[in-house]
């Protein structure tokens, strides 16, 4: 399901927000004036404007210059009944044939079996990444730690770490978008339960979902591009190309990244002992 489709219902009903004119001004001026003869995607868009607006402000931004009809629009079939809706500027006048370009690779990479190795490979560089500074795998795929379990939904943790007696619950997501809300906030209280200290491993996030997680305790580690797995260099390119998509096929998580975690947690060490 696109982007645009995943939070169409949702943000309906929500009160509008001053930001999305500012998204409106941005879209039409740095992107469909300057680039005339292209299409773009929900999903893409909402990526390449995230430094400044949040997934859902860029999508309303796109709905309210499409009722203006400032820019066409179109919902396109992929495959499995997923759908996924294209934009572009009233000038473009080839937009047919670039629809079903961009279509063939969104295919590609939305097809179960490459998605679902997609985060597999994010769980193992970040494995791997997080021993290379001494954290140790305690378990994997949990719903009980301990002898405390948790049976209010059938949601589990990616990873336990543990490290200088601290015990992360973790969860890795490899996903342009974003974790959903109602999945953030049962894997916190999952944590709670559990008696763990939450590290969300994210692509991205949105300030709000950063802060709920630094409220319950814990450290959001956001690596900004999405991984895909080793071998895949080219098609990796390929839709960087195309779409402008933070996408790369690395061998391994660069050490700047774990860093970061790494003395965020040595400070929670420090605070303990004092």
């Amino acid at each position: 399901m696109d982007f645009a489709e995943e939070w169409g219902e949702e943000v309906e009903g929500w009160s509008r927000d001053t930001k999305i004119d500012e998204a409106k001004e941005a879209l039409e001026s740095e992107l469909f004036a300057k680039r005339p003869r292209e299409v773009f995607y929900g999903r893409q868009l909402g990526v390449l404007f995230e430094d400044r607006f949040f997934h859902w402000i860029t999508h309303k931004a796109l709905s309210e210059l499409v009722e203006e009809d400032q820019i066409k629009s179109e919902k396109v079939d992929l495959e499995q009944g997923k759908e996924i809706r294209f934009y572009w500027s009233r000038k473009n006048r080839y937009w047919k044939r670039q629809v079903q370009e961009a279509r063939k690779v969104v295919i590609a990479y939305s097809r179960t079996e490459f998605t679902r190795g997609i985060g597999r490979h994010a769980e193992m560089l970040f494995t791997a990444a997080l021993a290379t500074v001494g954290f140790t795998v305690a378990a994997e795929n949990v719903r009980s730690y301990k002898g405390v379990a948790w049976v209010e939904t059938g949601h589990d943790l990616d990873r336990v770490f543990e490290r200088d007696g601290i015990v992360y619950g973790t969860e890795i997501k490899n996903t342009l978008d974003y974790i959903e809300l109602e999945e953030l906030e049962i894997k916190l209280k999952m944590c709670s339960r559990l008696g763990l200290k939450p590290l969300f491993i994210m692509r991205m996030a949105p300030k709000t979902y950063i802060e709920k997680v630094r409220q319950a305790g814990g450290f959001s580690l956001i690596f900004k591009w999405q991984l895909y797995p080793y071998g895949h260099d080219r098609f990796a390119r390929k839709v960087r190309d195309m779409f402008g998509l933070p996408v790369d096929s690395p061998q391994a998580i660069e050490h700047g990244t774990v860093q970061r975690f790494l003395r965020w947690h040595l400070k929670a060490v420090r605070s303990q002992r004092e």
